[in-house]
C-alpha cells in the first residue's frame, strides 16, 4: 500500500474546441490542462474530473487513448503519462418530488465505455448534455440505481452548502428523505465544514468523508484533498478505500479551516456582515444566508452515538491564501521543489529559507499544521488568513 494525493472534484471549463462546459469555469480548465496541472505544479496522483459525460470530452478522452497519453487501467481509471490517474465523473442536479430544493451529487465510473453508456442514458433526462451539472428529470433513487448498475460510485456533493446541496437545501432533516443510503459510497463535506462538525449528525457516521476542491480553475485544484492509501491507484482500489476494504483507506483529509469557507457563518446576503440581529446592522437588509455552522447545529443528533474513529482532518491553508506569497514567489518555490505538495508536505524550514525569507517560510510551516489566525467567512464571502 502506498499513499496518494487525491482530489476528486475538478470541473471542466471548456472543451478542446473551446466550447463551454462549466459556464463558471475558467477557459483554461480543459481536460488536458487539468491532467498536466495535476502532475505539475499541483503534485496530485489521482484526480476525479467532473463533466466527462459531455460528448466532446468523451471524444477527447478517446483521442488521448489513441495517442497512448492515456492508458485504461484494468482496475478502472485512466493513467496519464504514467503518473496521474484520471477517474471520470459527472455532477448532476437532482430536484425530484421528494426534494425540498435542488441538490448536487457526484458519480464516478471505471471506464470510458461505462461513462459513455451513462452519458447516453443521461442525455434523455437532461435538457443539455453538453453542459455541466444539469438538472436530471428522474428520481434521485433511480439515478443511484443506474450508477450502481454501471459499477459506479455515488457521492452527495458539498453536502452543507446553503444552495444546491443535500442538507443545505435538499432535505428537511435526513438524507433518507431523498436518497437510499445503501447506494451511497461516501460524502463530500465542502469548504465550510470538517469531520468534527459533520459527525454531529449521526446518520453520517457510517460514511467515509471526502475533502475535494470543487475547482473551477486550475489554481483552485487541490485547495482541499486527501491522502489515500491504495494497493493500486485505480478505480477499484478507490472504491475499496471508501468502504475500508483491505489496506485501502483514507489516511488523512486536508481542508480549509471551515471558518475560511464562504458559508461558515450566517451572514447578510447583501454586505456579508455576520448576523447579529433580525435586521443587518451594517446595511439594513433582512436577507441572510444561513451558515453551515448554524445548519449543522439544527441537524445535530441529540444523545447521538459516539462518532467513529476517523482519519485526521488537517486544517490546511492553501498556499495562495498566504500573505506575501505572490505568483513570482510561488514560481521560485516550484522551481526548487517541483510541486505544491512538496512545498506543503516535505520542504523543511532550512530548505524554504534558501528560497524565501524566514517570515514566509514560517507561514508555510504554520499553514501546514493549520496554525494560523483566521477571520470567518459567510454569506458568500471567503474568510481571511490574518
Amino acid at each position: 500500500m502506498n499513499p496518494y494525493f487525491v482530489d476528486l472534484h475538478i470541473h471542466i471549463g471548456r472543451t478542446k474546441q473551446g466550447k463551454p462546459v462549466k459556464i463558471t469555469g475558467s477557459k483554461t480548465l480543459t481536460l488536458t490542462n487539468i491532467l498536466k496541472s495535476a502532475k505539475q505544479p499541483k503534485g496530485l496522483d489521482v484526480v476525479g474530473i467532473i463533466d466527462c459525460h459531455v460528448p466532446d470530452v468523451l471524444e477527447e478522452l478517446e483521442s488521448l487513448l489513441e495517442q497512448e497519453k492515456l492508458v485504461e487501467l484494468q482496475g478502472g481509471g485512466l493513467l496519464y503519462e504514467g503518473e496521474v490517474t484520471l477517474i471520470p465523473g459527472v455532477e448532476i442536479e437532482v430536484y425530484d418530488e421528494n426534494c425540498l430544493g435542488p441538490l448536487h451529487v457526484l458519480a464516478y465510473f471505471p471506464y470510458v465505455e461505462t461513462i459513455r453508456e451513462f452519458s447516453n442514458w443521461l442525455s434523455k433526462r437532461v435538457k443539455n448534455i453538453h453542459l455541466s451539472t444539469q438538472r436530471i428529470y428522474e428520481t434521485a433513487k433511480n439515478l443511484q440505481m443506474k450508477v450502481k448498475e454501471l459499477g459506479g460510485l455515488f457521492i452527495p456533493a458539498h453536502v452543507f452548502t446553503p444552495f444546491k446541496s443535500l442538507y443545505g437545501k435538499g432535505v428537511h432533516s435526513s438524507l433518507r428523505e431523498v436518497l437510499d443510503p445503501e447506494y451511497i459510497d461516501g460524502v463530500e463535506l465542502g469548504l465550510s465544514s470538517d469531520t468534527e462538525m459533520a459527525d454531529q449528525i449521526e446518520e453520517l457516521h457510517s460514511f467515509t468523508f471526502l475533502t475535494n476542491s470543487d475547482a473551477h480553475s486550475l489554481a483552485k485544484m487541490a485547495r482541499e484533498y486527501q491522502i489515500i492509501g491504495l494497493e493500486q491507484p485505480d478505480f477499484q482500489c478507490l472504491k475499496k478505500a471508501l468502504h475500508h476494504e483491505g489496506d485501502n483507506r483514507i489516511l488523512a483529509n486536508f481542508g480549509l479551516d471551515p471558518r475560511l469557507g464562504k458559508y461558515h457563518l450566517t451572514a447578510c446576503a447583501r454586505c456579508f456582515a455576520p448576523k447579529t440581529a433580525v435586521v443587518c446592522e451594517s446595511c439594513g437588509s433582512k436577507q441572510f444566508t444561513k451558515g453551515v455552522s448554524e445548519r449543522i447545529q439544527e441537524l445535530a443528533s441529540e444523545g447521538k452515538a459516539p462518532a467513529p474513529k476517523r482519519p485526521p482532518y488537517v486544517h490546511q491553508v492553501p498556499l495562495e491564501f498566504l500573505p506575501g506569497l505572490g505568483p513570482k514567489t510561488m514560481q521560485k518555490l516550484l522551481t526548487c521543489f517541483d510541486t505544491e505538495m512538496n512545498i506543503i508536505h516535505k520542504a523543511t524550514f532550512e530548505q524554504l529559507t534558501s528560497v524565501v525569507k524566514p517570515p514566509l517560510a514560517e507561514r508555510i510551516l504554520s499553514s501546514r499544521k493549520g496554525e494560523v489566525t483566521v477571520e470567518s467567512g459567510g454569506g458568500g464571502k471567503y474568510g481571511k488568513v490574518k
